[in-house]
């Protein structure tokens, strides 16, 4: 499909810097299959699903994958901007750098903030490889453990440029954008849905007969990229390490051969959940990496409903909400959120979805 059928316009003051407070107190646009619009909020939640329903959260949890440093060991030392995107190993990351033309394979780069000294001292790294679109692999010289401490010392959340291009990153953002489920640590961006619950949201649905289960996938950074391509099927995915246990998928499969739907709490759980599920719709455990990408046109075969936040223009994203509502649905609904000033992205609102029958 053509990429510019996922284009809109989107006001720059649509854009949240902060999330709301409390979390559940955030705005919800219920969206009915044939585009029914309902204007709610995040608490409301529970008086839209049914007892038996089951929420599956993603556990994962973001790390201070943003790293500033220098080139070392050449002539001048020019400041490097890092983002870890996915572990190789016990010492080697993938990453995004900028800017990427400084560095080649061969090249030291030493992590470091003023004001903010690792433990351990500087983090150095050298450059193994260099790919595309300032991607590289970096090895680092601490290993495992070790490792994962000096990163935590030296690194920042790493906010969506969407958000970081109008605003510094702040200590109130290191609690501000982990979910209140966020436990096995290794994305590098928030899986955003979840950042909507509170405790008081999670006893209001235990209450009423809906049930709460768990999966990991570590959100990687292309969840922020649009796709450049101007067509879906030039369009490569990042992929993105994945988890569901046996205990989980047996719940799943148990529920809804009593009627229960699958309700998927942000995309990240639904890409997971749909990747793990057979053609016949028996969800099975799962580890490993998934690429999947959603468009207009995919059979869903695991998610009835998805509560997902507003998502950018031409972004795998909107295009997977579209494949699960349709797209001129979609395009009508962000069109009243707009309109209504919900807020998007990150830090923004939800949208709760109910799938398209084919």
């Amino acid at each position: 499909m053509r990429t510019d059928l996922f284009d809109f316009e989107l006001p720059a003051d649509s854009i949240a810097l902060r999330p709301a407070s409390p979390r559940d107190s955030a705005r919800m646009l219920v969206v009915w299959p044939g585009g029914v619009l309902r204007d709610c909020v995040v608490a409301d939640l529970p008086k839209w699903l049914e007892p038996g329903d089951q929420l599956v959260v993603n556990d994962t949890r973001v790390i201070s994958a943003q790293l500033s440093g220098r080139r070392i060991g050449r002539d001048t030392e020019p400041r490097i901007e890092a983002t870890l995107i996915k572990r190789l190993d016990g010492s080697r990351w993938q990453a995004l750098v900028k800017p990427a033309k400084k560095l080649v394979p061969g090249d030291r780069v030493r992590f470091g903030n003023e004001g903010r000294v690792c433990l351990l001292g500087h983090l150095d790294a050298e450059v193994e490889h260099k790919g595309d679109d300032g991607e590289v692999t970096l090895s680092f010289s601490f290993h495992g453990p070790t490792l994962d401490q000096a990163i935590a010392d030296l690194g920042s959340p790493p906010l969506p440029p969407y958000i970081a291009s109008k605003r510094a990153p702040d200590e109130r953002d290191i609690g501000d954008y982990q979910t209140m489920f966020a436990v096995n640590e290794g994305a590098v961006a928030a899986p955003t849905a979840g950042l909507h619950f509170t405790p008081r949201l999670e006893a209001a649905l235990r209450a009423h007969g809906v049930g709460l289960h768990r999966l990991t996938l570590h959100v990687g950074a292309g969840t922020f990229l649009p796709v450049k391509a101007d067509d879906t099927a030039g369009h490569k995915m990042h992929a993105e390490w994945g988890l569901i246990s046996r205990e989980t998928a047996d719940a799943l499969n148990a529920a809804r051969a009593q009627g229960g739907r699958i309700v998927a709490v942000g995309t990240t759980s639904l890409r997971l959940l749909e990747s793990a599920t057979a053609e016949d719709g028996t969800v099975e455990p799962f580890c490993g990496d998934t690429a999947i990408f959603i468009t207009p046109g995919y059979r869903f075969r695991a998610v009835d409903i998805l509560l997902t936040n507003f998502h950018l223009p031409r972004s795998t994203l909107f295009m997977l909400v579209s494949a699960f509502c349709g797209l001129e649905p979609m395009k009508r609904a962000y069109a009243h959120a707009i309109g209504s000033g919900y807020r998007f992205y990150s830090y923004g609102d939800a949208c709760l979805l109910f799938r398209a029958r084919e």
